[in-house]
């Protein structure tokens, strides 16, 4: 389910909670609304609303968390296939097919992970990828050194290219969801009930109704949020391919 239909889901139940205490009121009988009352209730909603918001504090927390996370190892991944490039273009003319195949590869993953029509899948995980990483590795492996600088050379790109590797399954291992299921959902009941208490007590008015609405939109807009950040390569709030189009332009140099 897409981040919108969950924040779609998230408003109609906070924003029907509203309504059902404003509907519900006028079948209340009235020494159950006294001050006493009313003060129980107050006390009830306020600690609903502490724990309600140290758990929605948490939840944004991990998903800002797993956000940034995975920002970093797209710059990481960047920067490594930028230098592995440099390191081989330094070691000499025979590293040429490893780098023109180190380029389609970065090509290729760039169109599978950024395409430019959003409505395409995006593609993380790619076998061929893998294959083709590993045949880069496997080059480096054979390349016969001549002098201490090529060994110098081939030993860091050997480094540089377990790196990458271990980087991407980092960011494969991270896909799955940040946010506990059972959270988002305590969490859209405990609002659903705070909005009820404030429907309970409010004056029936279009003036309320709206305040009430635009309260619950706000609400359900704070959830999109956080699943947007919970899919990091997909949705709105995706994170930059900058990165990697900018080593892109730069392999082959």
């Amino acid at each position: 389910m897409i981040s919108t239909e969950i924040a779609s889901i998230v408003f109609a139940c906070v924003f029907g909670g509203a309504l059902l205490g404003m509907f519900l009121r006028v079948y209340i009988p009235e020494h159950h609304l006294s001050e006493g009352s009313k003060d129980v209730i107050k006390l009830g909603m306020g600690l609903i609303a502490t724990m309600t918001a140290l758990v929605l504090g948490l939840v944004i927390a991990t998903a800002k968390n797993s956000y940034d996370t995975q920002a970093d190892a797209v710059k990481h991944t960047a920067a490594k296939v930028l230098l592995l490039d440099r390191v081989l273009s330094n070691y000499g003319p025979e590293t040429k097919e490893a780098r023109e195949l180190l380029r389609r590869i970065v090509a290729n993953r760039v169109e599978a992970i950024w395409p430019e029509d959003r409505s395409q899948r995006v593609s993380l995980d790619a076998p061929e990828a893998v294959f083709a990483a590993q045949q880069i590795e496997a080059w480096i492996v054979q390349l016969s050194p001549q002098n201490d600088a090529q060994r110098r050379l081939q030993s860091q790109a050997l480094q540089i290219s377990s790196e990458i590797m271990e980087t991407r399954w980092l960011i494969l291992g991270g896909r799955g969801s940040s946010i506990p299921v059972p959270f988002l959902v305590v969490v859209v009941f405990w609002l659903t009930i705070i909005f009820g208490s404030f429907g309970l007590f409010a004056p029936r008015n279009a003036t309320v109704v709206a305040v009430l609405f635009l309260c619950a939109l706000s609400v359900a807009g704070s959830i999109f949020l956080i699943l947007e950040m919970d899919r990091p390569f997909e949705g709105l709030m995706r994170i930059s391919s900058a990165p990697l189009r900018y080593t892109l332009s730069h392999l082959g140099q």
